[in-house]
């Protein structure tokens, strides 16, 4: 046998432990295990439930609501995450109303949307038609649930599923959330069922203007009992809007005329939030040029209740307004903020439009019991310092057409300092010359006497006027007294009248009308 060359040898003389050497150098490249964090199972289910809790609030903010019918209202559903459970209705814009309906991580939402005209009008068309609206609301209420239920499933599963897949981008772990999705759901839904308080209706949580609800209906229990008494009240409150609506579109309007001012006389509208709409009519069908509001537009002047006056805003026409008793400081501030509003106070004058106005803002706040009252003698000098004011200015050469107060005692002590004033404050209609020639234009109640109309055998009409300047004299020549019937009324009546030196037949004077009679 040939001898192997001892080089050779030597190589194959290592074979054998090459293996071992791949296997430790191979070792050497490994991680060590102790480098390598594992998530912990409790870290991986936290997780997991954060997905599905996102995904599926995410999928219910999409599509998980529903618009249903609701008697003559249309209404939006939707199921909330939520703490306490509960339902919430909201009423824009009075506020809310919260009921502890049941316990669960899931909240009711409710929220009125508008009132449907024709379903309104069919029931003031049919009033044999409110015995049943009990059993149909409750039929509608029903409906919507279960349609809401469904829809919420639907929304729950799919956001939950689909965040899953976004965030592990795996099928399986996806549909892991998916399921865990309908499971926390099913479990909210057996839970709000165990813990069903219908008595919860009976102790409802106001908010907003709505917290004054009680004092004005009367105690929840009582409605109970009264049903049939709360039943007509509720159906006069449910179709007095259409009713507005209809009898403000029967007012006659009149042909624009370039050479007149067109201002709006408003006052004491105490929270209605029908006469909004009202006086934006008016504002288009009258081509008005200014809106005046001689106070009271609030009831308590609390802070709940200043989101009341944000659709000033959207009238269409500047608006001047004075403080009455029954708005408070902290109204004025919150209506000074909002655009196209001017506030007077103090004697402060403003030009808009052409016409120079300076106004006093009632210096009583009859809600704050805290405050005695300084009767008239408190509206004597308010007055007094307003027309002090109208002195300074007309010495400045910036003479003041309109003064405006609130209360006509007040406005009375302007006399002979401006040739119109105007008021509010006793809910009626009057005009009257001053002894020094001042004419004293005292408005009604624009808001029928707002939410408390309900409370009196014969409900108080809804008054306004629109006011008619000759745009070189700043003078009033002419005016229309506008009513409308109150709650549960549907008459509408305009009143036109001329200053005297405007009548027919008046010295070096003919009919100065500043637009079509009507």
């Amino acid at each position: 046998m040939p001898r192997v060359p001892v080089a050779i040898m030597k190589v194959l003389g290592h074979l054998p432990r090459a293996p071992r050497a791949l296997a430790d150098r191979y070792a050497t490249r490994r991680p060590h295990p102790e480098l390598v964090t594992q998530p912990h199972p409790w870290t991986r289910a936290l997780g997991l439930v954060a997905v599905v809790l996102v995904g599926a609030w995410l999928g219910l903010l999409v599509v998980g609501n529903v618009r249903v019918p609701v008697g003559p209202m249309n209404t939006t559903m939707t199921l909330r995450p939520s703490l306490t459970g509960g339902t919430k209705i909201n009423v824009s814009p009075l506020g809310a109303l919260q009921f502890a309906s049941h316990i669960a991580p899931v909240r009711l939402d409710v929220n009125v949307d508008q009132l449907d005209p024709e379903r309104a009008q069919a029931l003031v068309d049919h009033p044999e038609r409110l015995s049943g609206l009990q059993e149909e609301v409750t039929q509608d209420v029903t409906d919507g649930t279960l349609d809401l239920a469904l829809r919420s499933v639907v929304a729950v599963v799919t956001g939950a599923t689909a965040l899953g897949l976004v965030v592990y981008r795996r099928p399986r772990r996806a549909l892991a959330a998916g399921g865990l999705a309908l499971t926390l759901l099913a479990a909210s839904g057996g839970t709000a069922y165990a813990t069903w308080n219908p008595e919860s209706v009976l102790e409802p949580k106001f908010s907003g203007l709505l917290s004054s609800a009680p004092s004005l209906v009367g105690n929840a229990r009582s409605i109970v009992t009264e049903f049939d008494v709360y039943q007509k009240e509720l159906a006069r409150l449910v179709t007095n809007v259409t009713k507005l609506y209809d009898a403000t579109s029967t007012l006659p309007a009149y042909a624009p005329d370039p050479s007149t001012i067109r201002v709006l006389h408003v006052s004491d509208v105490h929270l209605n939030p029908a006469s909004w709409k009202i006086i934006a009519s008016l504002v288009a069908q009258y081509k008005v040029d200014v809106i005046v509001d001689s106070g009271d537009t609030m009831d308590h002047g609390t802070a709940a209740e200043n989101g009341f006056l944000d659709p000033i805003e959207d009238l269409g026409a500047p608006y001047v307004w004075v403080r009455g008793n029954h708005d408070s400081r902290v109204t004025q501030s919150y209506l000074e903020d909002l655009k196209n509003v001017h506030v007077l106070d103090d004697g402060e004058a403003v030009t808009i439009r052409g016409l120079r106005f300076a106004g006093m803002g009632d210096p009583q706040f009859t809600p704050d019991r805290s405050q005695a009252p300084g009767g008239d003698a408190a509206n004597e000098l308010a007055g007094a310092r307003l027309a002090s004011a109208l002195r300074d200015q007309k010495a400045a050469g910036t003479p003041v057409d309109v003064a405006v107060a609130h209360e006509p005692i007040a406005a009375r002590k302007t006399d002979g300092e401006v040739p119109l004033a105007l008021a509010g404050h006793i809910h009626q209609q009057t005009t009257e010359v001053l002894p020094y020639g001042t004419r004293l234009r005292t408005e009604g109640s624009t808001g029928g006497s707002g939410l408390r109309a309900v409370e009196g055998k014969h409900p108080d009409p809804i008054q306004t006027s629109i006011l008619y300047f000759d745009r070189d004299t700043r003078r009033l020549q002419a005016w229309d007294e506008i009513e409308l019937g109150g709650l549960g009324l549907t008459t509408a009546e305009v009143r036109r009248h001329l200053v005297e030196e405007n009548q027919p037949g008046a010295p070096d004077g003919e009919s100065a009308s500043p637009s079509a009679s009507p």
